[in-house]
């Protein structure tokens, strides 16, 4: 089956408003910007974002965060993005922050059908027992809080259940794909995008360039992958750096 599409608009054609969304990347790195900006063109509003962090000012989910498109966010990380921390503190967006190593779990599990495990990050901590602000109120107190996990001993350890995540859609950026969805993924840039690949229900992928793919090269096999969008060589060039330094 060729799943390749015309456009990054014409593939996000039926992302409608309030739905799911796995969105890959690690900060800047193997984010589907193209995607990203064919959602904002369109208008689409009042998505939940499940990525590890929310892009930053103008770049990535970062464009669609400033527009006041996302209600609600679930990642591991709000760092440096300034923006996502006022709609947070203002109560603006719901946010559901989670051990990065579960949040990578939760999204794989979904991917594979399991619908939820066990894990050792947070016992002990208000992500087993609850009480984490999701959404705060206008006066600042907290308007919704996490609810506490069901917690088991396993060979006399404390494990908290987490919940796998299946989405409506997926975005990812892989560096080649070819007609039938089947994705690789260059480097550093082959990090939530696999797993955000499974959990989405139709994911949609675009590629730096589209080739002939030997099997044992594959990273996720296209049975994941429902459209692929190739990009254009200024489209796949145009990579963002959050940092060109870290001190001076």
């Amino acid at each position: 089956m060729n799943k390749v599409v015309g456009s990054a608009a014409e593939a996000v054609a039926d992302v409608t408003d309030g739905a799911s969304m796995a969105v890959g990347g690690f900060g800047l790195c193997g984010v589907p910007t193209v995607l990203i900006e064919a959602l904002y063109e369109r208008g689409t509003t009042r998505l939940s974002v499940v990525s590890n962090n929310c892009g930053v000012a103008g770049r990535g989910l970062g464009r669609l965060l400033a527009a006041g498109r996302i209600a609600r966010a679930t990642g591991s990380y709000i760092g440096e993005n300034k923006e996502l921390a006022r709609q947070y503190l203002a109560g603006d967006i719901e946010v559901e922050l989670t051990p990065q190593g579960t949040l990578a779990e939760r999204l794989r599990a979904g991917g594979c059908g399991i619908p939820a495990f066990y894990t050792p990050a947070g016992v002990g901590t208000q992500v087993a027992s609850g009480g984490l602000p999701w959404r705060y109120a206008p006066d600042g107190g907290v308007a919704v809080a996490s609810p506490a996990k069901e917690v088991r001993e396993f060979d006399g350890r404390s494990y908290v259940m987490e919940h796998g995540i299946t989405t409506d859609f997926a975005l990812v950026r892989a560096a080649r794909g070819d007609r039938f969805g089947n994705l690789v993924f260059d480097k550093a840039a082959r990090n939530f995008n696999p797993l955000c690949a499974m959990a989405g229900r139709v994911t949609i992928a675009e590629v730096e360039e589209l080739t002939e793919l030997d099997p044992g090269e594959v990273h996720i096999p296209g049975v994941f992958v429902q459209r692929v969008v190739v990009l254009t060589p200024e489209q796949a060039a145009d990579k963002y750096i959050e940092k060109r330094t870290v001190r001076s």
